[in-house]
C-alpha cells in the first residue's frame, strides 16, 4: 500500500508539471542542426503538456549575441559552445548543465550518388581534394570546426575555393539534394533527411562530437514550464526521436 502509495503521488507529480491548467508560451532558442528532432518532440511535448513552443534556431555565434544581450527566453538547447562566452553564460546559474545530446561530423552526397571513400584522414583528404564543390555552415561552431579540418589535412586553401557557404544548417542538405554542392561536410544528422545518403563519418581522430545542453536563463518568468521541456527531452519519447534524427542522446 505504502509503494502504490508513492506510486501514485510521482505520477500526481508529473501530470501537475504537465497540466494545461498550468500552460504557458515557451520561447526556445536552440542550435540550427536540432531542427529535425525538435521538429518532432515540439509538438508530442505541446500535446503532452499543454505549453506553447515559440522554437528560434541560430548557429553559435547568432545564439551568443542574443543570449549576452538579453533578449529573453526561456529554454536554451546550445552547443556547449556557448558557455564559453562569459556574456552569455551570465544569464545562467552556476553549475552543472544537463546533456540533452552530442553528434558528430560526417560526409554526404546526393541520393544516389557514388558515395566517396571517407574511411581514413588520407581517404577523406582525396575525396574533399577531388569534389569539384563542398558545401558547410561556416558562421558557427560546427562549421569552424570542418575549417579546422581542412587545415589538419594541409587543404584549407583548396577547399576555400570550393566552398559553397550555406546560411543556415538545413539548407546544407538542401545545397546537396538539389546538387548545389557536390558534397556536404557538417554534423552528420543534419543529413538524415530525404534526398541525401551520408558516405560516412570523419575518421579516426577527425572525429568530435558537439555536444548540446539544456538550460533555462534565471530570469525567465516560465521556469517551472521551462523545467518540465528540458525533462521532457531525457524521457523516452524524446530519446527515440533523437536516435532516428542521427545524435547520440544524453
Amino acid at each position: 500500500m505504502k509503494k502504490f502509495w508513492l506510486a501514485a503521488t510521482v505520477v500526481a507529480g508529473l501530470l501537475l508539471t504537465l497540466s494545461p491548467l498550468r500552460a504557458a508560451d515557451l520561447k526556445v532558442l536552440a542550435g540550427g542542426a536540432f531542427a529535425g528532432p525538435l521538429a518532432d518532440i515540439g509538438p508530442k511535448f505541446e500535446a503532452a503538456s499543454g505549453h506553447k513552443l515559440l522554437i528560434v534556431y541560430g548557429a553559435v555565434p547568432q545564439l551568443i549575441k542574443q543570449t549576452a544581450a538579453g533578449e529573453p527566453f526561456d529554454v536554451g538547447i546550445f552547443p556547449r559552445q556557448v558557455f564559453a562566452d562569459a556574456s552569455a553564460a551570465a544569464r545562467f546559474a552556476p553549475g552543472a548543465r544537463p546533456s540533452i545530446a552530442r553528434v558528430g561530423y560526417g560526409v554526404a552526397v546526393k541520393a544516389g550518388a557514388p558515395k566517396p571513400d571517407v574511411s581514413t584522414p588520407d581517404a577523406l583528404k582525396a575525396a574533399l581534394l577531388k569534389a569539384q564543390s563542398v558545401t558547410f555552415l561556416p558562421e558557427s561552431a560546427a562549421g569552424a570546426y570542418v575549417m579546422s579540418v581542412f587545415d589538419r589535412l594541409g587543404i584549407a586553401a583548396e577547399m576555400k575555393a570550393k566552398t559553397k557557404p550555406q546560411p543556415d544548417a538545413a539548407k546544407i542538405a538542401q545545397a546537396v539534394a538539389n546538387s548545389d554542392a557536390e558534397l556536404g561536410v557538417f554534423l552528420i544528422n543534419v543529413f538524415v533527411v530525404p534526398g541525401v545518403d551520408i558516405a560516412g563519418p570523419f575518421p579516426g581522430d577527425l572525429q568530435q562530437e558537439l555536444i548540446y545542453e539544456g538550460v533555462s536563463p534565471t530570469d525567465s518568468k516560465q521556469a517551472d514550464a521551462a523545467k518540465a521541456f528540458i525533462d521532457y527531452l531525457r524521457t523516452p519519447e524524446a530519446v527515440a526521436v533523437m536516435k532516428a534524427k542521427g545524435m547520440t542522446p544524453g
